[in-house]
């Protein structure tokens, strides 16, 4: 079955109408692992879960799971330890504010096992009725935080497809349990898409609430989801003046001007990579370099 594309607001009909009691099961994806610069699908997941739905499936993590590439926290207090969390890996039944349902597979992204985790994942969609899957990502890419997120799409046939990506190329790509599952999903014949988010890469490796607000906006102008998202548009803003003042305070507006000059011409057609050497204008990689460095600083203080 075909996933619908949202209706034009213009339309006649309403949004009731076109979410009925027999509408098609959609299950979100957001894993944090790979495709997780800025933290945008695990601030996404935040969002997308209340913390009171019913979990419907949870998958055998502990077999999954890295435990020393990436060591879950605890805390050590004068002779004990307390408040150790263990990974968790959930399909969770979650409603929008106008109660309408969806499903959302949370958690870290697996480690091992991956085959055995795209077949689960199968039988899950099998049980519940699923009809799309919709997965969520973020790479770091050569783009300012003054611009707007680029967003690129993929799925597995192309009428699922509902943007115009910017990017259009043909790349090699590492791959994750996460594009693994979709490229798996589409060769058994379900219908899944995807959207990435191209996070600034001197932020990558913080949490920048303006990735999950583009991933999140992408979602909700598909499917029409009704979701509250005042709170993290706020800490957006309180991040986005903090990183302006450390900018400033260490006179980093040339880099991003040389940024925005690389964004501006790569949208415009005159570029042809976001990562490109242009004119006189450092390299990517260099303005990425000098913006860690700085930002790095500031994060070892605290203020960032």
């Amino acid at each position: 079955m075909r996933w619908p594309l949202r209706r034009d607001s213009a339309s006649d009909d309403s949004a009731d109408d076109f979410f009925d009691d027999s509408a098609s099961e959609v299950l979100i994806v957001a894993l944090d692992g790979f495709l997780s610069a800025g933290s945008g699908p695990r601030l996404a997941a935040e969002e997308l879960l209340s913390g009171h739905g019913e979990v419907v499936h949870s998958f055998d993590i502990d077999a999954m799971f890295d435990y020393r590439a990436r060591r879950p926290m605890l805390r050590f207090v004068k002779d004990h330890y307390l408040d150790y969390e263990a990974p968790r890996l959930d399909v969770v039944l979650e409603h929008d504010l106008s109660g309408r349902p969806y499903y959302v597979l949370a958690g870290p992204e697996p480690d091992f096992l991956w085959e055995r985790f795209a077949a689960e994942v199968r039988d899950v969609i099998d049980d519940l009725d699923v009809d799309l899957t919709v997965s969520l990502g973020g790479v770091p890419m050569g783009v300012p935080h003054t611009r707007p997120l680029l967003i690129t799409t993929h799925g597995t046939a192309p009428e699922l497809i509902d943007r115009t990506n910017v990017v259009s190329a043909e790349v090699a790509v590492p791959s994750s349990a996460q594009s693994m599952l979709e490229y798996r999903l589409g060769s058994w014949g379900y219908d899944a898409v995807g959207y990435v988010a191209h996070v600034p890469h001197y932020l990558a490796q913080i949490d920048y609430p303006g990735a999950a607000i583009a991933l999140l906006d992408a979602v909700t102008d598909r499917l029409g989801l009704h979701l509250d998202l005042s709170e993290l548009r706020e800490r957006h803003a309180t991040a986005m003046a903090d990183i302006e003042e450390q900018i400033a305070e260490q006179h980093g507006d040339d880099l991003v001007s040389g940024l925005e000059e690389q964004y501006d011409a790569f949208t415009r057609g005159a570029a042809q990579s976001l990562l490109a050497d242009e004119s006189e204008l450092p390299s990517g990689d260099e303005l990425a370099d000098q913006f860690e460095e700085f930002l790095a600083r500031q994060r070892k203080d605290g203020d960032l």
